[in-house]
Formats: structure tokens, C-alpha cells, sequence
């Protein structure tokens, strides 16, 4: 029996799709619930699967041809993977894929992707995923494993080598933008034109929270099963601070104001594919502990591409860590229809004037983004100063005073 595979049926807010990577080729047995190729959105990465045992017969649409919602992509056939192994042309097949399972059609985005920029030989590198292929643990465990290997390994220049850059040559690659980067240009674009944006700055003495999780991160870990973190610190004081000011936590529809009786909270987060913003759900009825669950999951899920677009769908504020870069300031981009976002950056030991004396402390510097059509001058200084209050004395959180 002959089966269309088809693009899965998109979300609203998503017009089309691509194909990101083709897992099967022509002539391949695929078992059941077996990837058969990534369909990449501007969002998400969905994983269209084998409907049945059987095998492909043919792919209708290469990799970065744009297709539509249910579009038919390639046709399979079910019940026929038995006698495909029998044929000599898929043992033959099937043969080649045993030797090289992990040629680059067969790679994942992310693993295409590390693969390209340490130059790196897939065969060489032992794979613990289904079927003998890679993944992206792999290439980073073979990474961190082989530095001065792969740093011998690199290829010595030289300009008798036909085709080879000579010093001094001028060279330029040009590549088409996935759909997250274009996504994330339009809308980081879109912002800056229909917010009027400013942004105001605070510093914030570390040392309190970070004497409160050495205290206990150890008893938080063994009681709650996840380590504590500094972001769920923040998260809770934000949400204290939208409770006293809900101007910060509401959003514009046409000429109405909306203001949002809950709050989700939107963390960004940086993926193989590009910048994402997975949003908690209802952040002020969670603990500490369940919230850095959700943040250790969505991060996870983040690099492997298996979020889902109602987990970046919505949200009323946004937290955002330049600082795990090494960033000291920026002015972070409000995420649309929001009318705020908070940047984190790095925490550095200063010396600050603590009761008539210089004293070096940890300090952080915090920014505030906000769209001054929806937060005025005094809300967005009062909102930052709250934030800073309650994490250089970490009880109030608790208290929520």
C-alpha cells in the first residue's frame, strides 16, 4: 500500500514551512515512528515520521524547497520493508548507510552544523544514536575529548595548493537565512518600529543571593531533585514587581490597553537554530524548584529543537542573560505585543562605597527595557528599583513584602 507523506498541519501564525533535512532516502527500509525528515518553520522544528514498517520510494521536495501545510512530500510504501532487504539493491543500500550512516544528508541541523565549523570528519567520531548515527552529544563529546587533535588536524595553507586561499585572499561565503534568523530579523525590526522604546539601567549587589544559594544549593538539590539557579531569583522578583506595577505586565491592542490578570513569563534562550523565547506558565502560582525545572527542560528542548510553538507562543514579560556571554550592559529588545523586558548581564567584583568605606562587592548590572506609550518615566524606575530590592534582600521574596 502506497502513502502520501505530508506536511504536518501548521499553527495559525505560521504561512509555510521547508524542508530542513530528508533522515531516509529512496530505497531505504524505515521502521515505524522512524524520523523520516525535519520540516523547519519559523519557530519550531517538526519531525514528520514513518507512518508504518516500509519504504520510501520517493522524495518529492529536496531540502530547502518551501512547502505548505499537508503538501505531499515524498510517498511511501508500507509493508515492504522485508523485501527490500531481500533485494540485492537495498542490501547493497542498506550496506553503504551501515558503512557511512552518518553522511550529511543523514545529519541533523545541529549536527550538520558543528560538524561544519570544526571541520570535522563525520566517520571519525564515534555515534551512540539509533541505528549508528551521530548526534549532537556526540560531536561535542568528541570535541571537548580531541582539542589539540583537531587543532593538529587542521589543514596547513599553502599557496601551490590548486584552489587552496592564499594569504591575503579576499574571500566571501554567501548563505541563505533559516527561517528562525528571518523571523527573528523581521521581528526584532517590527519592534523598534511600533514601540517606543527606552530603556533605563540599575546596578545590583550580588552577594545576597549569591551567599543565600551557597548556603543551600546543596540541601535545594537534594530535597527538590534540580539545582538552584540564579534565574529563578529573578523570575520571582519580576513577577513580585509586575504585581505592583501591572502597567509593565499589560499590552497594547489598537487603541485598548489589555492587562493580564496572570504571568507568563518568556526566558530567551540561545539555540543551534538561533535565539528563542520559551515562555513559563503562570509563574506566580510556581515554586523555585519548579521553576528551574521548567527552565532546565525548555533549555534542553531548546538545543535539541523540540520545542513546540505553543511553548513560544504568548507570554507577558521577558528575562534575558547577556550576562552568560560576558556582556556588561546592553538595552535589550522588547518582544512584541509586551511592553517590557528585563536584561541580566555579567556579575563583576567592583568597589563600592558601603557606609563610608570601600568595600569589593559583586555587582550586576540590571536594564530595563519598556515601551514608553504604556510605562511611564516613574513606573519603569519604581518597577527596576523593586527588582533590585528584593534581590539584595532575598527574604522579601519569600515574605513577598
Amino acid at each position: 500500500m502506497t502513502i502520501d507523506i505530508k506536511v504536518p498541519v501548521l499553527p495559525e501564525s505560521v504561512a509555510d514551512a521547508s524542508i530542513a533535512a530528508w533522515h531516509k532516502q529512496p530505497g531505504e527500509a524505515v521502521e515505524r515512528d522512524e524520523n523520516l525528515v525535519d520540516i523547519e518553520t519559523d519557530k519550531v522544528v517538526l519531525e514528520v515520521v514513518a507512518p508504518e514498517d516500509g519504504v520510501l520510494v520517493e522524495i518529492l521536495h529536496q531540502e530547502g524547497d518551501t512547502v505548505n501545510a499537508e503538501q505531499v512530500i515524498a510517498t511511501f510504501k508500507a509493508g515492504a520493508a522485508s523485501s527490500a532487504k531481500a533485494s540485492p539493491a537495498a542490501s547493497e543500500t542498506q550496506a553503504a548507510s551501515a558503512d557511512a550512516p552518518n553522511d550529511n544528508d543523514s545529519l541533523s541541523p545541529a549536527v550538520r552544523r558543528l560538524i561544519s565549523e570544526h571541520n570535522l570528519v563525520p566517520a571519525k567520531i564515534p555515534a551512540s544514536g539509533k541505528g549508528g548515527r551521530l548526534t549532537r552529544e556526540d560531536v561535542q563529546a568528541f570535541l571537548d575529548a580531541t582539542p589539540k587533535k583537531q587543532a593538529k588536524a587542521a589543514p596547513v595553507l599553502k599557496s601551490s595548493d590548486a584552489g587552496t586561499p592564499v594569504a591575503g585572499e579576499r574571500t566571501e561565503k554567501r548563505v541563505p537565512m533559516t527561517r528562525l534568523r528571518a523571523r527573528i530579523a523581521e521581528r526584532l525590526v517590527q519592534s523598534q518600529h511600533v514601540s517606543a522604546t527606552l530603556t533605563t539601567f540599575n546596578e545590583l549587589n550580588m552577594k545576597p543571593v549569591m551567599d543565600l544559594r551557597k548556603k543551600y544549593k546543596e540541601q535545594f538539590e537534594k530535597a527538590k531533585g534540580v539545582r538552584l539557579g540564579f534565574m529563578s531569583f529573578f523570575i520571582k522578583a519580576a513577577v513580585e514587581a509586575l504585581k505592583r506595577y501591572p502597567a509593565v505586565n499589560a499590552s497594547i491592542d489598537g487603541n485598548d490597553i489589555v492587562y493580564h490578570g496572570y504571568y507568563d513569563i518568556g526566558v530567551a534562550v540561545s539555540s543551534p537554530r538561533g535565539l528563542v523565547v520559551p515562555v513559563i506558565r503562570d509563574c506566580d502560582l510556581l515554586s523555585m524548584a519548579e521553576i528551574e525545572q521548567a527552565i532546565r527542560d525548555l533549555g534542553a528542548r531548546a538545543q535539541d529543537n523540540k520545542l513546540t510553538v505553543e511553548e513560544l507562543t504568548g507570554g507577558t514579560f521577558t528575562v534575558t542573560n547577556g550576562g552568560v556571554f560576558g556582556s556588561l550592559m546592553s538595552t535589550p529588545i522588547i518582544n512584541p505585543p509586551q511592553s517590557g523586558i528585563l536584561g541580566m548581564h555579567g556579575t563583576n567584583e567592583r568597589p563600592m562605597a558601603v557606609n563610608g568605606e570601600v568595600v569589593i562587592l559583586p555587582m550586576m548590572y540590571l536594564a530595563f527595557s519598556y515601551d514608553h506609550r504604556m510605562v511611564d518615566g516613574k513606573e519603569s524606575v519604581g518597577f527596576l528599583k523593586t527588582i533590585k530590592e528584593l534581590l539584595e534582600d532575598p527574604a522579601r521574596i519569600l515574605l513577598e513584602i
